[in-house]
C-alpha cells in the first residue's frame, strides 16, 4: 500500500509590524537589568583603587606608552591609544583625562602632568583646549599606582575585543579611594567621595594598621579640597560620616577685606561651585534690591589663581555683608558624602574604618602576590645556581661531554646524565658562553647562592606573618609621606567657635509706610519713594483699608475673615512704589481660596490687648500675647470667634473711647476699660450695644477721629447700652466712615 502523505500545516506569514506580547517583568530582566548592572559595575561606581574603569584604562594606556619619564606626548595621541581599551568616543576619554591633570586642579593628587590649557575645575566658562593643542605625561606619583603591576600584583583581563590585556585594578600603594574626590550616578544608586589629604590618609592608615580601634579623627580631622576654602567642622556630624559613609558638611569661601580700596577679595571657594555661579547669584541679589552694599563685582582670576573682587559702597560693614552672602549664595555650600564603593563587584556604602579594612585586606593580597612572584623567580635562579655548583666539581668533564656529543639535541640529556641534574639546569649550563666556563666566573655565581637562600627565607617569613606584611605596608606609606609632601589646602574651623548667623542682624532697617486695600493688596513703600510720588494706585473698585508707619525689620500680622492670623516680617515683602498695585496677600501668604484680609497690626513684643467688635453688637478683649509662639509658626487658626462677623479690630496699649454705629441710626461711645477681658481668643465676648430685631453694627471707629456736635450724648458708662439716635448734624459722620 502506498504511504499516506502527511498533511502539511499552513505556514504562518511573518509581519514585522504585527504587535508581539511580552511581560514587562521579562523585558526589564532581559534588557534593563544588564544595562543597570553595567552602569553600576563598569562605569559610575569607583573600586578599591579609587578609580572608575575610564580612569584606569587611560592611566594604564599612558603607562604602557612609556610616559612615566620626562617626555610628554600630544593628548590626542594618548586619547587615540586609550580607545584600544575604552570603546567610548574621544571626547569622553579626553574629558576624563582633563579631570586627572595637574592643570585642571580637580584632584588633591593629580595623576597627569599636563602642559597647555586644561581649564579649571572652579570655572564653568574657562574651557579646556582641544586635545591636539595640549601635551601630557604621567605624574611622578603614578609610580605608586603601578608599583609591581608587572610582578603579578593584580589580575589582568582581556579588553573588549580580546586583543589586549588590562588590569582589573591598579595596585595603589596608598588608599587612593579616600584621597581622590569622585562622584558618579549609576542606576538606582550614586557615589560621592570627598577628597582627603594624602599625608593624613597615609598616617591614618598607619594608625589603623597598628591599632584597628584607633580614633580616626585624630589623624584624619576632616576632608581636604584642591580649591581650598574653610571647612566648618561639626565633630559629631563628621564622626557620623566616618562611621556610616553618609552625611554632609559645610564649606565656605576664604576672603579678605582690602581697606585701602574698600573691596573684598575672594581667593578660595567651595569645591562644589564655580566662579560664574557665585557672580551670577550675587548679581541677581543686587538687581533684586536684596543686597544694597555692593557697587560692582568682577572676576579677576589669572595665572596666579582664583580671585573674585567685590567693590563696596561707603560705610559698608564687610563682615556683616559676607555673612549675608555666605547664606544667600554658593559662597558657602554643603558637600554631600555617599561612600559607595565596589567590593568584589558588589556596591557597598562603607564608613572610613570599613574602607580601610577592605583596602588593607586587598593591599596585603597584592603584596602576597608580588612576594610569591619574586619568590618564584629567586627559587628558579637558586635552582640554576645549584646546577652550576655541580659543574664546578668537574668543569673538564662538562666540556668533554659537550665536545664529544655528536648531535646538538643530545647535549642537554648527556649533561643531565653525566651530572645528575634536571633539564632546566642542564639548559642553563649548555647556554653559558665559552668564555664564562672558568672557575672565577662559576665561583662568583655560586657566591650568590647564600644571599639568595637568605632572601628566600626572608620572603617566606613575610608570607607566613601578617604582622610582617603590615610592617611592609607601613614602610611604603611612610616613604610616600616623605616623597610626596602634601600640605593641607582647606582650613578647618570648629563649628562651635563660629559666631552663629542671625539673619535679622544683617537686614537693613529703615522707615517704611504700609498700605492695605479692601481687596487684600499690600504695599511697603520707603519714605524717599513716597516723597517722590504719593498718589496711590488701586485696582478698579478697590480702596484703602488701612495705612500705618513702621520699620523694615518689624513683624506684621494679618487677620482674615476666616478667623486666621498670618505672621510675616516686613523685609519678606519687596519695597514697592505708589504707582503699583502691590502684592496680593492671598497668594503671598498662601491663604485659602475664599479668604480675605480684614485687619493688619504690628505686634511688636506682643504687648497690649486686641479688641474685636462683632456685627451682633458684642465685643471681645484679650491679651495680644496669646498670638506669641515659641516656634516660628506663620499661620494661626482660631484668631477670634466665628459666631458673628467681625466689624472692627483695635490693638490698644491703653484703654480708649470707641464709637459703634448701628443700622437703626444709633451710635454708642464706650471706653474699652468697661469691656471685661477674656482669657481665650475665641471668646464670643460680651454684649456692648443692644440691638433689636435684625439690626446690626455697621461701623466702629476711634472716637478721637469723630467730631460730634454733642459727643456726651452718645457716651455710656455701662454695657450693654442701646446708644442714642444720631442727631441730624452728626449724621455726616456716617458718610465719612463710608
Amino acid at each position: 500500500m502506498p504511504k499516506k502523505k502527511k498533511k502539511q500545516e499552513p505556514v504562518k506569514e511573518y509581519h514585522p509590524l504585527e504587535p508581539t506580547s511580552q511581560r514587562i517583568t521579562e523585558t526589564l530582566r532581559e534588557n534593563y537589568m544588564p544595562y543597570a548592572m553595567s552602569v553600576i559595575v563598569s562605569r559610575a561606581i569607583p573600586e578599591l583603587d579609587g578609580f572608575k574603569p575610564s580612569h584606569r584604562k587611560l592611566l594604564f594606556t599612558m603607562y604602557k606608552m612609556g610616559l612615566m619619564g620626562n617626555t610628554r606626548t600630544k593628548s590626542a595621541n594618548i586619547v587615540g591609544q586609550t580607545m584600544k581599551l575604552n570603546p567610548h568616543g574621544d571626547g569622553a576619554i579626553y574629558e576624563t583625562m582633563v579631570r586627572l591633570t595637574r592643570g585642571n586642579e580637580a584632584l588633591l593628587v593629580p595623576f597627569v602632568d599636563s602642559k597647555g590649557n586644561f581649564g579649571k575645575v572652579y570655572s564653568r566658562d574657562m574651557a579646556y583646549a582641544a586635545s591636539r593643542y595640549t601635551e601630557a605625561k604621567l605624574d611622578k606619583v603614578c609610580a605608586e599606582l603601578f608599583r609591581d603591576i608587572d610582578n603579578d600584583a593584580v589580575d589582568f583581563v582581556d579588553n573588549y575585543d580580546g586583543e589586549l590585556k588590562e588590569p582589573t585594578l591598579l595596585p595603589t600603594t596608598f588608599p587612593n579611594i579616600l584621597v581622590s574626590a569622585n562622584t558618579g550616578i549609576a542606576v538606582g544608586m550614586a557615589s560621592s567621595f570627598c577628597g582627603f589629604n594624602l599625608e593624613e590618609v597615609c598616617r591614618t592608615t598607619i594608625a589603623y594598621l597598628e591599632d584597628k580601634n584607633c580614633d580616626l579623627m585624630e589623624t584624619l580631622p576632616a576632608p581636604d579640597f584642591p580649591t581650598g576654602g574653610e571647612i566648618i567642622l561639626d565633630r559629631a556630624a563628621m564622626r557620623r560620616i566616618y562611621d556610616t559613609g553618609r552625611g554632609s558638611f559645610k564649606v565656605r569661601s576664604k576672603w579678605q577685606y582690602i581697606k585701602k580700596e574698600n573691596l573684598i577679595e575672594i581667593t578660595e571657594i567651595p569645591y562644589t561651585t564655580t566662579i560664574e555661579a557665585i557672580i551670577d547669584k550675587i548679581a541677581d541679589l543686587v538687581k533684586g534690591g536684596k543686597i544694597r552694599e555692593i557697587s560692582d563685582i568682577r572676576d579677576e582670576s589669572d595665572l596666579s589663581g582664583l580671585k573674585i573682587a567685590i567693590d563696596l559702597k561707603r560705610g559698608t560693614d564687610p563682615d556683616k555683608l559676607m555673612d549675608r552672602l555666605m547664606q544667600m549664595t554658593p559662597l558657602m555650600d554643603s558637600c554631600s558624602c555617599n561612600f559607595n564603593v565596589l567590593i568584589n563587584g558588589m556596591p557597598k556604602v562603607l564608613g572610613i574604618r570599613a574602607i580601610l579594612e577592605e583596602w588593607v585586606k586587598w593591599r596585603m593580597e597584592c603584596k602576597r602576590r608580588t612576594i610569591r612572584f619574586d619568590l618564584a623567580k629567586k627559587k628558579e635562579k637558586l635552582h640554576l645556581l645549584h646546577g652550576l655548583k655541580v659543574i664546578l666539581l668537574d668543569i673538564d668533564k662538562a666540556i668533554r661531554i659537550i665536545r664529544e656529543t655528536e648531535k646538538d639535541a643530545m647535549v642537554v640529556p648527556n649533561l643531565m646524565e653525566g651530572f645528575g641534574i634536571d633539564q632546566v639546569q642542564a639548559e642553563f649550563i649548555a647556554e653559558i658562553k665559552l668564555r664564562h666556563i672558568n672557575k672565577e666566573y662559576i665561583l662568583k655565581r655560586i657566591d650568590e647562592t647564600e644571599d639568595l637562600e637568605k632572601e628566600i627565607a626572608r620572603l617566606e617569613g613575610i608570607l607566613k606573618s601578617d604582622a610582617k606584611m603590615r610592617r611592609l605596608i607601613i614602610r611604603e606609606l611612610e616613604n610616600i609621606i616623605k616623597k610626596y609632601p602634601s600640605p593641607r589646602h582647606s582650613v578647618i574651623l570648629d563649628a562651635d567657635k563660629i559666631e552663629q548667623f542671625d539673619a535679622e542682624d544683617h537686614i537693613e532697617d529703615y522707615p517704611v509706610h504700609l498700605f492695605l486695600t479692601q481687596e487684600g493688596y499690600f504695599k511697603k513703600i520707603t519714605t524717599q519713594s513716597l516723597r517722590g510720588a504719593s498718589d496711590q494706585k488701586f485696582k478698579e473698585g478697590d480702596s484703602l483699608l488701612q495705612a500705618m508707619d513702621a520699620t523694615n525689620k518689624q513683624e506684621i500680622m494679618f487677620l482674615t475673615d476666616k478667623q486666621q492670623a498670618y505672621k510675616a516680617h516686613l523685609y519678606d515683602f519687596d519695597d514697592a512704589k505708589a504707582s503699583v498695585l502691590g502684592e496680593y496677600l492671598q497668594s503671598k501668604l498662601s491663604m485659602d481660596a475664599d479668604e480675605h484680609v480684614v485687619f493688619m497690626l504690628l505686634p511688636g513684643e506682643y504687648t497690649g490687648k486686641l479688641v474685636v467688635i462683632f456685627e451682633n453688637g458684642k465685643a471681645a478683649k484679650f491679651e495680644l500675647s496669646s498670638f506669641a509662639t515659641k516656634t516660628n509658626r506663620r499661620r494661626l487658626t482660631g484668631a477670634y470667634s466665628d459666631r458673628s462677623p467681625a466689624k472692627a479690630f483695635f490693638h490698644i496699649m491703653q484703654d480708649r473711647d470707641i464709637t459703634l454705629f448701628s443700622t437703626n441710626g444709633r451710635a454708642l461711645t464706650v471706653n474699652t476699660s468697661i469691656i471685661p477681658e477674656k482669657s481665650t481668643r475665641t471668646t464670643v465676648g460680651v454684649q456692648v450695644m443692644t440691638l433689636r430685631g435684625s439690626h446690626t453694627i455697621t461701623h466702629v471707629t476711634d472716637t478721637a477721629e469723630l467730631t460730634f456736635a454733642q459727643p456726651r450724648r452718645y457716651v455710656s458708662h455701662f454695657i450693654p447700652s442701646i446708644g442714642a439716635l444720631l442727631k441730624d448734624e452728626d449724621k455726616g459722620q456716617m458718610s465719612l466712615l463710608e
